[in-house]
């Protein structure tokens, strides 16, 4: 539960104009992350917005997504499973190769992390496009898992990524 309801967390999500390139503003967690108080309340404040649920695991892509997904396993008490590239994990693996903007991707998972029919959340830090957590969900199929939604710190709505992961529940902390 929040120990500072007050506690306005978008001042400590500072905009970086042009980054990574001309154009884009770079919404940036790193002052958020650097303040302890802050960093708590925003776990306890995400974790509210699922608090209650049955929850059997929270999955998140590297690297951000593993800042929220861990603590907020804990919270929730859940296991947390962590998605990684090509060669990150040291056991059998399924995968899930995806396109980008410029090239592709591919995600793997342990084939053991997921029993079928648990109950998942997607975690990461921040929604944009929805390519990456769209690419989740199509991993966890290869469990048989049912994707309840995707939780995030940040939503950026005009980007949409929230239709891209249409028909799961999106829940986010901060919109811009």
């Amino acid at each position: 539960m929040t120990k500072n309801p007050n506690l306005d967390l978008s001042t400590l999500i500072r905009a970086i104009p042009d980054f990574p390139k001309p154009g884009i503003l770079f919404r940036d967690i790193t002052p958020l992350l650097g303040n302890p108080i802050a960093f708590e309340e925003t776990i306890e404040r995400m974790a509210d917005l699922i608090r209650g649920e049955r929850i059997d695991a929270l999955v998140a892509a590297e690297a951000r997504g593993f800042i929220f997904a861990a603590p907020l396993a804990i919270a929730l008490g859940a296991a947390f499973v962590p998605v990684r590239k090509p060669g990150k994990l040291p056991y059998e693996t399924h995968s899930y190769s995806y396109d980008l903007e410029y090239g592709s991707d591919t995600l793997h998972m342990h084939t053991d992390a997921i029993r079928p029919g648990s109950r998942v959340w997607i975690v990461d830090d921040l929604l944009a496009t929805g390519g990456t957590v769209e690419a989740c969900t199509k991993l966890l199929e290869n469990f048989q898992a049912n994707v309840v939604g995707a939780l995030f710190c940040i939503e950026l709505e005009f980007l949409e990524g929230r239709r891209r992961l249409a028909p799961h529940r999106v829940e986010a902390l901060l919109k811009y």
